[in-house]
């Protein structure tokens, strides 16, 4: 099987060589309009050939679009247009926009909306991580607008790259992902930003910052160009959990600023709960 890649970055070569190394694509073409990225996905392996969009596609089974979500949105209506019978989905971690907008075209049967819940704060084809994606979940949504083929063919691809899977409305889906994803990456920005403010008048801050600072901060490396673009999308649901994670600040705030240790302590242990789903 032939299948494109659209977008060379971490996602979209991690993909490209977990797709190859389990034998479920025999050939992957990369499609993308960074040059550098073509050649360095093309010089390390990640891809065979590098080739304009419309020549991929006529040579292609499957057509991944693994760009920011942004993008995606532009590109999705306008490749569903250029197919045949071709199977196109999408790996982006906002889905009730994308897949709102092509909710009638006579083509939608063809795109399998998905998000594969992987990926690290690094970007770029050198970035990738060759066991990417097993064990962890895919989540596919609204299945029931798909054609019956297309979803087995991409069901085949998640479950021979590890992944589970789990089915979702789009729009649930961002509701759940603004909680275990979205809101982390503002956090993380958020004390990225504060620690940053903070060092201007303290120098040795970042010298005495340990692993746990390292790992809490570690998504703020996150390219901007990738997260803007999914918070803009999601807005609405990351505001409402952004207003509830500032609500619980404000709860660790206040007892600290009347001595409210037994509250503290409460708010810890409920905090704790979180082992029960994270072991």
């Amino acid at each position: 099987m032939t299948v494109t890649i659209i977008g060379t970055g971490l996602i979209g070569c991690s993909m490209a060589y977990r797709l190859k190394e389990t034998g479920f694509a025999q050939k992957i073409i990369g499609v993308d309009n960074d040059d550098r990225h073509l050649k360095t996905a093309r010089r390390l392996g990640w891809i065979d050939a590098a080739m304009p969009l419309d020549e991929a596609i006529v040579q292609s089974t499957l057509i991944v679009i693994a760009i920011p979500v942004d993008a995606t949105a532009v590109t999705l209506p306008s490749l569903l247009s250029k197919i045949d019978k071709q199977v196109l989905m999408d790996v982006g971690s906002t889905k009730g926009i994308i897949c709102g907008l092509v909710a009638g075209d006579s083509k939608r049967g063809r795109y399998v909306a998905t998000h594969p819940m992987w990926g690290t704060e690094k970007d770029g084809p050198e970035a990738v991580v060759k066991d990417a994606f097993k064990g962890r979940v895919a989540v596919i949504c609204e299945k029931e607008r798909t054609d019956a083929d297309a979803l087995q063919l991409v069901e085949e691809l998640y479950e021979k790259i590890g992944m589970q899977l789990v089915y979702m409305d789009s729009d649930v889906h961002d509701v759940h992902a603004a909680y275990v994803s979205h809101i982390s990456h503002i956090a993380s920005y958020a004390l990225s930003l504060t620690v940053l403010e903070k060092e201007k008048e303290e120098d040795a801050i970042f010298e005495l910052a340990s692993g746990g600072f390292e790992s809490t901060v570690r998504l703020a490396k996150s390219n901007p160009a990738m997260w803007v673009p999914i918070f803009m999308q999601n807005k609405e649901n990351v505001l409402d959990v952004l207003n509830e994670h500032i609500a619980q600040l404000r709860k660790i705030k206040s007892c600290l600023e009347k001595e409210n240790f037994v509250y503290l302590k409460e708010l810890i242990e409920n905090a704790n709960k979180i082992k029960r789903i994270l072991k």
